[in-house]
């Protein structure tokens, strides 16, 4: 069965409780403004990067896999990665780093666990003048598989023959965030990739091809210092208390809007503090997008303490880190003790359109809360 139809834009459903939906979707996608361009916007950098929604892609139920932790066999040093003619400027004392000089696509095997290694650390790595964006698709996938299963998403765009992409797409002449703000007083939505997921997202990357003059930047904030912050007390309470992860809001926002649902959608039981498997370091693992309720706790309790937990991630800016997109640009961030938002700041209708690979990690996992080492 062919892809979807070109439709007229239509304003989408964008809200189903906590959950925003920041996609356009295929209703709001223009084939011929995309391939050809308009007369206030040109056609698109990579056409062969437009996105797709095939209703005949159907998948079944994620199987348990044993994900292989890179980051535990990298050099620390860094020297496949960092040599000497490598420039690195951190964007925040905690979160976050530049990085010029170094070609990710030709990066050997050791190169690529001290990529790990270092995302794990910084949080959040942007690299500039990558060629990444030109490689194959199949050979940018051959990289991203290196770090662990692809994860198929079950509702987004995707190139036409490669679901494994994730697109992040709004179209030229597309102003249909304003729908979005017309009835939310902020477009950011913080989230870890797919949380909802038993075995959700590592080492993530998201490359660039077309980008607005201005706004649409990338916000990361580092859930490692956000659990650092709290008091050690506060701190213990959190430990042995799961919360649910729910992808069925994301399935009903994706059909309300005439939509794929490629899986159908689940959810999982994860820990508020998971472990990073490379570093040792505990992070808080909620995020308003997916997480729903504390387990074994009246709704009052767990709406009060996951409140509590999502203001102080969206108010800390002292550990949060803003990556402004550049052309070439890849973005590569840990969704295990990270979330992050787009900005959806500018209103002149230029396209915005980048790809994601989400490999799987492992299923995440505590570690006994030790008051000496927190």
């Amino acid at each position: 069965m062919a892809p979807i139809a070109t439709a007229p834009p239509q304003a989408p459903t964008i809200s189903s409780g906590q959950y925003k939906e920041q996609s356009a979707g295929p209703g709001t996608y223009r084939k011929d403004i995309e391939e050809k361009g308009s007369e206030n916007q040109p056609k698109a950098a990579y056409p062969h990067y437009l996105p797709t929604w095939n209703p005949a892609q159907k998948y079944p139920p994620l199987e348990a896999f044993v994900h292989k932790e890179h980051g535990l066999d990298a050099d620390p040093s860094f020297p496949d990665l960092l040599h000497s003619s490598v420039q690195k400027d951190d964007l925040t004392p905690t979160i976050g780093s530049i990085i010029r000089g170094v070609q990710l696509s030709g990066l050997s095997s050791a190169g690529k666990d001290q990529l790990a290694l270092l995302t794990a650390q910084r949080k959040v790595l942007a690299f500039r003048d990558q060629d990444f964006a030109d490689l194959p698709i199949h050979e940018a996938l051959d990289f991203g598989g290196y770090f662990g299963r692809h994860h198929i998403h079950p509702a987004s765009g995707s190139p036409e023959g490669h679901p494994e992409i994730h697109l992040v797409h709004r179209g030229a002449d597309d102003t249909s965030a304003q729908v979005l703000l017309s009835q939310r007083t902020s477009s950011v939505a913080w989230h870890s990739d797919v949380s909802y997921e038993k075995q959700p997202p590592g080492t993530t990357f998201l490359y660039i091809f077309d980008k607005p003059r201005t706004g649409g930047d990338t916000i990361f904030v580092d859930q490692a210092e956000a659990y650092r912050r709290l008091s050690p007390g506060f701190q213990e309470r959190l430990h042995g208390l799961k919360a649910v992860h729910s992808g069925i809001e994301q399935a009903e926002a994706s059909r309300a809007r005439g939509s794929i649902v490629r899986r159908e959608p689940v959810t999982s039981e994860h820990p508020l503090v998971r472990t990073h498997p490379a570093t040792g370091e505990k992070a808080l693992y909620v995020n308003p997008q997916f997480t729903r309720h504390i387990v074994g706790y009246k709704k009052e309790e767990s709406d009060a303490l996951l409140k509590f937990l999502y203001d102080h991630i969206a108010y800390g800016a002292d550990f949060q880190g803003r990556v402004k997109w550049e052309e070439k640009t890849v973005i590569v961030w840990d969704n295990r003790v990270t979330c992050h938002s787009a900005i959806l700041d500018w209103v002149n209708g230029q396209r915005r359109h980048l790809a994601r690979i989400t490999p799987q990690a492992e299923e995440p996992f505590e570690t006994p809360f030790e008051a000496d080492k927190e």
